[in-house]
Formats: structure tokens, C-alpha cells, sequence
């Protein structure tokens, strides 16, 4: 064998280790940085669950991704729109005398609107839940935080004021998933903010119908912890 058939050989052999090196390097760190990008808190908390296991954790987000990816969010009629933003002003104002039932009623109005704008139906949470966190990845937790809130039986909830102070912190954070399936798309076009409506009464509802002086004249959303435990 001539030196320069020896030549051309490794030369070949050696472009064809880089080519493969480089092709693992574009698919293998890229997966990760891509997925955490899209979730968000959802990649901590999936790498979390899986005890730190970063690759046990993209699968099953890929795996959410392959299933739910490809599904089309419908629009809310103007009409439907205006009848959750009633109910959920409804369990805020409720939540003052009632929070349990105003919880499981926030539960209960996320999974129908969720089902109505084309995720799965309500009745399979997990896999409802799982669609919402490709598509709603940053505020997906408030539903489940909900979820649990409502599910927690009466005797499993901690003492009084500190139940009473996690289920309105579940409430408040819930809110802003419920104002991502009620807003409008794009291409409606009436110029109508969904959820946004009479934001001082609503607020004002989480905190006991309280007002405090101040810019607008109304309490912040979130009242402090002494306040809720004296509620």
C-alpha cells in the first residue's frame, strides 16, 4: 500500500471522527438547554422529581412534548369568555366567607375552560395537566396548586390561619393561568383583555373586600400573613 493511499485514508478516518463528534455534540447539549427554554419551572421541578436525574427528566418532557405538542388551542367565544371571568370574580368574592369552596370552584372552572379551548377533558387531570405544561409551562403550577388546595380534606389542612393562607396563595397564583385560557387570541380582535376586568374589586375580593389608602385605593393581592391569619 502506497504512503499517499495511506494518507488519504486517515485523512477520510479523521473527517469522519469529527463529523460524528460534532453531530453528537449538536443533538446532545441542545435537547436540554432547548427543553428548559420551553418549561421553564417545569424543568426544575420535572429534574426535581426525578431526584436530579437531568436525562430521566427530558425524556419525560420530550415525551409531553411528542403528545401534546401538535395540539390547537380553540377560541373562546365572547360570550363564554365573559361567563368564566363572571364565575371567577364569583369564587374571589366567595373566598372571603368560603375559601374551600371558592378553590375547588377555581379548580373546577380551569379544568372546563382547559377543556373547552381543546385540551384534554377535565376528568383525566394528570394528562390535562401534562398538555397545559407544553403549551403553559410558567403558570401551569398555580393549577396544580389549586387542584391540591381543593383535594385536601378538611382534617389533612394545617391549623386554621396557615390553611386558610396557603389556599388563597394556591387562589392567587391559579389566576394567572386562568387569564392565559380566557384571553382572547390574536386574531379576534375585539380589543377585549381577558380576565383583566374590574382588577380593583377583585383584588380587593382575595383581601376581605379591605381598601387601604394608597395608590387606587386598594390592597395589593397579596395581603401579608398576619393579615390572613386574622382573617
Amino acid at each position: 500500500m502506497s504512503t499517499g493511499l495511506i494518507i488519504a485514508l486517515i485523512v477520510i478516518a479523521a473527517v469522519v471522527i469529527i463529523a460524528a463528534v460534532m453531530t453528537l455534540r449538536a443533538r446532545g447539549p441542545r435537547r436540554g438547554p432547548s427543553l428548559k427554554r420551553r418549561f421553564g419551572p417545569e424543568y426544575d421541578r420535572a429534574v426535581a422529581r426525578h431526584d436530579g436525574d437531568t436525562k430521566a427528566a427530558e425524556r419525560e418532557l420530550t415525551e409531553r412534548v411528542q403528545r401534546h405538542g401538535d395540539l390547537r388551542e380553540r377560541s373562546l367565544e365572547p360570550a363564554q369568555r365573559e361567563q368564566y371571568e363572571a364565575r371567577w370574580t364569583a369564587a374571589q368574592e366567595r373566598f372571603v366567607d368560603s375559601p374551600r369552596e371558592a378553590v375547588a370552584e377555581a379548580d373546577r372552572l380551569l379544568a372546563e375552560v382547559a377543556g373547552v379551548r381543546g385540551f384534554p377533558d377535565g376528568g383525566q387531570y394528570e394528562e390535562q395537566l401534562a398538555a397545559l405544561s407544553v403549551h403553559h409551562a410558567h403558570h401551569v403550577d398555580g393549577y396544580r396548586r389549586v387542584h391540591r388546595a381543593a383535594h385536601l380534606r378538611a382534617e389533612d389542612a394545617r391549623d386554621g390561619g396557615q390553611g386558610t393562607e396557603d389556599m388563597r396563595e394556591a387562589f392567587v397564583a391559579a389566576r394567572a393561568l386562568f387569564e392565559e385560557l380566557v384571553k382572547p387570541a390574536r386574531h379576534d380582535g375585539d380589543g377585549h383583555t381577558g380576565g383583566r376586568h374590574d382588577g380593583g374589586r377583585e383584588r380587593a375580593a382575595l383581601n376581605g373586600g379591605r381598601k387601604a389608602p394608597g395608590r387606587g385605593g386598594h390592597m395589593p393581592w397579596a395581603m401579608n400573613r398576619r393579615q390572613a391569619k386574622e382573617s
